[in-house]
């Protein structure tokens, strides 16, 4: 993805980011580690499916991503939508959480707080602490063309004094389905929302307020009326998450 980066004021972005989002919900990251291959993810997919859809955490809008991870490929059955860099991703969380925290379904909110993705009561209550810490404001917009998806990011000053943060950009298809034939969810149906297609870092917050906009194409596939765009800002080494937007795609 190449990003022609335009610097302007920073009043302007924090208007613009003040219009986005759910009025009075703070925007929180939800990432679910899982595998078409695992026995344990599936009530996890669902579970995952039911935040985005039903948003049942009053003071929180819940951005959700699904990462799948490839180590349980060679189970029987390869998750079509599993990569290694995910599973590196996972990895690097273990850095946080300690080298026993590397497992699905694994969910993490806003890099802070890891739970069993398919506990209920444990995602509500991580997520609803996530709310008491105000975020970072960020934009993000996505518009189909003829070349794939245009982009727009209004993205904030970095915090003085804060360590670096990371501009993290994702596409997430919803609605996906499998027909497991090997492996121990052989036999069944799996659907999925918020499947990351692909994922990227696009560099880091500047002193000053700037909106980053770029072209990335799509492979095919992909279906673009199902497709969202999730942006967050993450801490280098912390691996805190410190905003977070999300955006349908438009025409």
């Amino acid at each position: 993805m190449k990003l022609a980066v335009v610097a302007v004021v920073a009043l302007l972005c924090a208007l613009a980011t003040a219009e986005s989002g759910q009025p009075g919900r703070t925007p929180v990251l939800v990432e679910l580690f899982t595998s078409e291959g695992c026995s344990s993810c599936p009530p996890a997919d669902l579970l995952l499916a039911k935040l985005l859809r039903e948003q049942p955490v009053a003071e929180a809008e819940i951005i959700p991503v699904a990462f799948h991870v490839d180590y349980w490929d060679h189970q029987g059955w390869k998750d079509p939508f599993s990569s290694k860099n995910f599973t590196a991703r996972q990895k690097r969380y273990s850095q946080i959480f300690g080298e026993d925290s590397v497992y699905t379904p694994q969910l993490i909110v806003n890099g802070r707080e890891q739970v069993v993705g398919s506990d209920e009561a444990a995602v509500r209550r991580a997520i609803g602490s996530a709310t008491a810490k105000a975020p970072l404001p960020v934009k993000v917009s996505a518009r189909a063309n003829e070349g794939g998806l245009r982009l727009s990011i209004d993205l904030p000053a970095a915090p003085a004094g804060a360590e670096p943060i990371d501009v993290l950009v994702a596409l997430a298809e919803d609605d996906l389905k499998s027909v497991v034939r090997r492996g121990e969810n052989e036999g069944r149906t799996l659907t999925h929302v918020a499947v990351v297609r692909r994922l990227q870092t696009l560099g880091a917050l500047e002193p000053e307020a700037f909106v980053a906009n770029g072209q990335v194409t799509l492979e095919r596939g992909w279906q673009t009326p199902r497709m969202r765009v999730v942006a967050w800002l993450q801490g280098r080494k912390s691996q805190q998450v410190f905003g977070a937007a999300a955006a349908s795609v438009t025409r």
